[in-house]
């Protein structure tokens, strides 16, 4: 890998961890309502990669399940989960989306996992727990369910990615569709305060949407879509790895995340457990998704 491609991924990576802060500052100083911030945020996605929803695809009803869950459903959930918890410690806790992705192709897809995986899946969770039982993160426990939660349902629809066959653009495009078309609904009839927080800050709520929809969903994740075709996979997904970094880093910077000793140890022990996971990659599971669950 050149060092234009490097810093182009650090850069991607710095994206991802930034729309983590983005978000709890959306959900939190902004006061929008998480399912409704995630509808919009799609529905700008939809919009941007309208070209690509035509013509409507085969399966449709199981491709619209599998976008849900690696868009708006994942998505909403992580923006509830946000509400409470803090972005470092949410970050950490997003790690356990790849030893579920493996898990779940354990049990749907029949992958058989050697001992190197086992032991990375082991590590992670170890890793996540220790997170989770830090000072800083079970002060937003309740927060950091909705988290995992959201890995939970991010790595199911990861392992049903395997049978999609539609290209990046146009499964991003059909993401953010289905998402805005189900959530939104939703939103109107589980929250309230829509248009308050609109209009509370209209220009903030508006940076916002458009950064996590066209920055993060349509710029970064086509960006690493064609990274992965031009450089080994055995390279890439290791190296997004620098995510978790960087959302810590500007957790505690941007949001005053306090960041103690047993968080960061976490961080490491659950880091280091999906660099053996990516590093040993399975059959029946999209390696350069494991570290990328959502869209």
């Amino acid at each position: 890998m050149n060092p234009r491609s490097f810093l182009l991924l650090v850069a991607i990576c710095l994206v991802w961890a930034l729309n983590v802060v983005v978000s709890k500052l959306a959900v939190s100083d902004l006061v929008m309502p998480p399912m409704f911030y995630a509808a919009v945020r799609s529905a700008i996605v939809a919009l941007a990669l309208a070209p690509w929803l035509r013509p409507l695809p085969d399966r449709f009803l199981f491709i619209a399940a599998v976008a849900l869950a690696v868009s708006g459903g994942s998505f909403a959930l992580m923006f509830i989960g946000l509400t409470d918890a803090s972005p470092s410690a949410a970050g950490i806790v997003n790690l356990s989306g790849a030893p579920l992705t493996v898990l779940f192709a354990i049990l749907l897809l029949r992958e058989k996992v050697h001992w190197r995986r086992a032991m990375g899946i082991a590590l992670t969770f170890l890793g996540v727990g220790i997170a989770v039982a830090s000072p800083s993160g079970w002060q937003s426990s309740i927060g950091l369910l909705f988290v995992g939660a959201s890995a939970v349902v991010g790595a199911l629809g990861n392992v049903g990615l395997k049978r999609v066959t539609l290209e990046p653009l146009r499964m991003q495009a059909w993401a953010g569709a289905v998402s805005a078309i189900v959530l939104l609904p939703l939103s109107l009839a589980l929250e309230e305060g829509q248009i308050v927080a609109v209009r509370m800050e209209p220009w903030g709520a508006l940076a916002a949407v458009l950064f996590s929809g066209l920055i993060v969903s349509v710029g970064a994740h086509t960006l690493y879509f064609r990274m992965i075709t031009q450089h080994d996979v055995n390279l890439i997904a290791p190296l997004t790895l620098m995510t978790p970094v960087f959302t810590v880093l500007l957790g505690v910077w941007l949001t005053g995340d306090h960041v103690g000793p047993e968080l960061i140890a976490g961080a490491l022990v659950a880091a280091a457990g999906v660099l053996m996971i990516v590093l040993r990659p399975g059959r029946n599971y999209l390696k350069a998704m494991l570290v990328r669950t959502r869209l």
